[in-house]
């Protein structure tokens, strides 16, 4: 399941969710969240993303991820629009039998995620480009057979 969504979302739902098959072994979840990146909590954060495409990215990246790893159930939820610091932004869940596959294949799905689905931040009045450590991240998994 992907959804990309302004509103926010319930960690324990989405678990739930995941648990649902019976089967699973293990559950792997990231939930990321805005930082505090001015130092002033009421300036917000804006994200922008381009509806379509951007779901077809995420979809593209689970469907890389379903073909390293044997996965039950995947869930990624990334919201947009304005945020404010603390907010929930990313949540990725993944369910697999093995704790060693879902452990690997959540990290490699955000790690990825950060650098190749196309969403823009906004953090007070400044567009933010992209991290180097970011693109090292996804590159460690797209550059090698970490399977």
């Amino acid at each position: 399941m992907i959804r990309v969504q302004q509103a926010d979302f319930v960690v324990a739902d989405e678990y739930h969710n995941l648990q649902q098959s019976g089967i699973a072994g293990a559950i792997v979840t990231f939930s990321g969240l805005v930082r505090d990146f001015t130092g002033n909590t009421d300036e917000s954060f804006f994200l922008q993303h381009y509806p379509g495409m951007t779901e077809s990215v995420l979809n593209k990246i689970v469907s890389q991820a379903e073909s390293r790893w044997p996965l039950l159930a995947v869930t990624v939820i990334h919201r947009v629009g304005h945020l404010q610091a603390g907010d929930q932004i990313v949540f990725v869940g993944v369910s697999s039998a093995h704790r060693k596959t879902a452990f690997a294949a959540c990290e490699y799905i955000i790690d990825v995620l950060k650098t190749e689905a196309p969403f823009w931040k906004k953090e007070g009045s400044q567009w933010v480009a992209a991290k180097q450590s970011d693109q090292a991240a996804a590159d460690r998994w797209l550059t090698a057979d970490d399977s």
